[in-house]
């Protein structure tokens, strides 16, 4: 079995609150990630495969082809975006890049099996010293 990582990068904005709970109270628990008027991040994500590989082709997977289910499927849907108002997987979720993390792999899992390869992991990185990692349930 090998394991084959693809990164790219996105620049979104969220906001971490509740609207059940006030301004005080969010701003208590989420500190200045509850700011009202946004803040945004530039993420990495690295979206690791795994298998076998293909004899014929020499590849686990066509690179090609995982970079683009990852655009059309999370990039192009989060990029330059406001999470909590703009992606339809984001709807009614908490907009945290816990969540992220595991509505993207969701997402990639079933599309990356149809290429014949099994989704590993998901690395969200939301600073340089923040990251999330997801390997599925």
């Amino acid at each position: 079995m090998i394991h084959i990582t693809r990164r790219e990068r996105f620049s979104a904005a969220h906001k971490l609150y509740r609207s059940d709970w006030s301004m005080d109270k969010n701003l208590e628990v989420f500190g200045k990630c509850s700011n009202p008027n946004w803040h945004g991040h530039n993420y990495e994500l690295f979206v690791t495969v795994k298998g076998d590989i293909n004899p014929e082709t020499g590849f686990l997977i066509d690179l090609r082809v995982l970079k683009e289910i990852i655009l059309v499927e999370v990039i192009d849907k989060l990029d330059h975006r406001n999470v909590n108002i703009d992606v339809d997987f984001m709807q009614g979720k908490m907009a945290s890049t816990e969540v992220m993390a595991v509505e993207i792999f969701n997402i990639l899992a079933p599309k990356i099996q149809e290429e014949g390869a099994t989704l590993h992991s998901i690395k969200l990185c939301e600073t340089e010293n923040n990251f999330i990692e997801y390997f599925g349930k």
